[in-house]
């Protein structure tokens, strides 16, 4: 057993606590102030250098964010929840990511590990058949739940920045942690992008666990997220009274139907798979009452850019249309964004390596074939290959007691060592003299 399997064993109880206490006290995206903070500390306490709040995160590409009052309630929640007073007030009013930095001193490039924070807005199973009820760590936020992993993956980060100061005397160059908020429905990876998070790094590895993957299996380099846009179209028309003068109405619920049926007709594109659903559709007031306003959350997405951009566009003209058609208006309000995913071919070469000498892993792959969702770690992706480094995306394989966004969701704790040990060897036996 080598040194670094040693240390993650001794590690282990540790990560377990602090996975279970992100799991407890979740929290959903843009609102990780207790996340965040309690995140920060840690990181300070081993001895990195931390940009936080508005020095990563750019205000103006924010995406999908709560209002005011939602903000400032978290906010006090956080904190009484034992949120560290000291880190706390750098994440106010929803700047919540951070970027820890481990800088040698000696010369080399600079690699980045990027992991998310953020919980579901779901409730979580509360009976004894939920390991995390039945021992005690089910979140105690209520419409809020870690239901897919991220309160893992943050343990990750930190366990991984745990073993490269232990070994810093190995490195050379510069270590970059990105604790993201807000990926779930691809709200944040833009922000922080937008704010230079991304600038100046080489090297680029985002991560996940579970997701179908079998345990013992490693992708090191995922390939098939959809490009996606999700935006909020708000139809307004004129209320009157259904039967008393209906000819005054300008039927906002009408439009919004029209709206929905057409964007389902979407002609699908030739060069690849393309997707649109439109996800709620709220309207109306009352039985007697035209309605004056409607609400469609809607998702495009596709297998590129090029394709996702088509369908975005073409959405965009059947709502226009619909909104003609009745006579009302449409208002549309961008909620989250993604593209898809082009790891850089040898970087996965080099992930492969460093993943097959991990114990517990079976097999370590470049790819699977299965269909997967949309994953805004892909812009950052984007931003580093566009200035010339290497990125990829890697799945690490474990059992889950339910799929992912169930109420019963949890996953075999394990998985986390073996994630932090690929990414120390990652960073541990990198060619700093000649990179990859």
């Amino acid at each position: 057993m080598d040194s670094l399997t040693q240390s993650l064993q001794k590690l282990m109880p540790q990560l377990t606590t602090w996975r279970r206490d992100f799991h407890q006290y979740a929290e959903s995206g843009w609102v990780e102030f207790r996340t965040a903070a309690k995140v920060a500390e840690i990181l300070d306490n081993l001895g990195y250098a931390l940009a936080m709040g508005r020095d990563v995160v750019d205000a103006d590409s924010r995406m999908g964010l709560p209002d005011a009052d939602t903000l400032a309630a978290e906010f006090a929640r956080a904190r009484q929840q034992g949120a560290p007073e000291k880190w706390l007030s750098a994440f106010e009013g929803g700047f919540t990511g951070l970027v820890a930095t481990l800088n040698t001193g000696r010369p080399g490039p600079t690699l980045a590990f990027r992991v998310d924070m953020d919980a579901l807005d779901l409730s979580e199973a509360l009976d004894d058949s939920h390991r995390p009820f039945r021992d005690g760590f089910a979140s105690c936020n209520p419409g809020m739940m870690h239901a897919c992993g991220h309160d893992g993956h943050t343990t990750i980060g930190l366990g991984l920045a745990h073993l490269l100061k232990q070994n810093e005397s190995r490195l050379n160059g510069t270590l970059k942690l990105i604790f993201q908020p807000a990926e779930e429905g691809t709200r944040g990876a833009r922000a922080m992008v937008a704010a230079g998070a991304l600038d100046g790094v080489d090297y680029f590895t985002a991560i996940h666990i579970g997701t179908g993957v079998p345990t013992g299996t490693v992708i090191c380099g995922s390939d098939n997220f959809m490009a996606t846009t999700k935006f909020d179209v708000r139809f307004t028309g004129v209320a009157a009274h259904a039967g008393g003068k209906p000819e005054d109405g300008r039927n906002a619920l009408l439009a919004a139907a029209q709206a929905a049926l057409a964007l389902h007709s979407i002609a699908p594109h030739s060069e690849g798979a393309s997707r649109v659903n439109v996800g709620v559709m709220q309207a109306g007031s009352g039985r007697n009452v035209v309605p004056a306003s409607a609400l469609l959350k809607v998702e495009t997405r596709g297998e590129s850019e090029a394709i996702n951009q088509y369908v975005f566009e073409r959405a965009q003209a059947v709502i226009d249309g619909a909104a003609a058609l009745y006579g009302v208006k449409a208002e549309m309000r961008l909620m989250g964004a993604a593209t898809s995913s082009a790891p850089s071919p040898a970087w996965v070469d080099y992930l492969r390596e460093q993943a097959s000498q991990v114990p517990g892993v079976r097999q370590a792959i470049d790819k699977v074939k299965a269909p997967a969702g949309s994953e805004d770690a892909t812009l950052m992706m984007a931003r580093v290959q566009q200035n010339g480094g290497m990125a990829s995306y890697m799945v690490f394989g474990t059992d889950l007691s339910a799929g992912h966004h169930n109420e019963k969701f949890d996953f075999d704790e394990q998985v986390m060592a073996v994630a932090i040990e690929t990414l120390a060897r990652t960073a541990l036996n990198f060619p700093w003299t000649r990179g990859v």
